[in-house]
């Protein structure tokens, strides 16, 4: 409806959300930001190698970000759960 520069514009806004979680757990150090590190790289590889599946596929640019708004989600999802659990006394 409002073009792709908006869901892009969105995709931007919330990966600064996940930025500042993982930022935040790779801070704390430890086996959890070992682990968070690995996850990170291996997830932005798996979102590129699906980003140009789908272009090669003949997917649009909206389909592209649409993938990667779900992966943003699932993470800010994940990764704000995990802060919760480790703020617990």
């Amino acid at each position: 409806m409002f073009g792709t520069w908006y869901t892009a514009a969105l995709l931007a806004i919330e990966s600064q959300t996940v930025i500042a979680l993982r930022l935040t757990a790779l801070a704390g150090g430890g086996p959890t930001a070992q682990t968070e590190g690995e996850r990170m790289v291996s997830e932005k590889i798996d979102a590129a190698t699906e980003a140009l599946d789908t272009l090669m596929a003949g997917g649009s640019a909206d389909a592209v970000i649409a993938g990667y708004r779900e992966r943003v989600r699932a993470n800010a999802e994940r990764l704000g759960r995990d802060q919760l659990i480790s703020q617990k006394p």
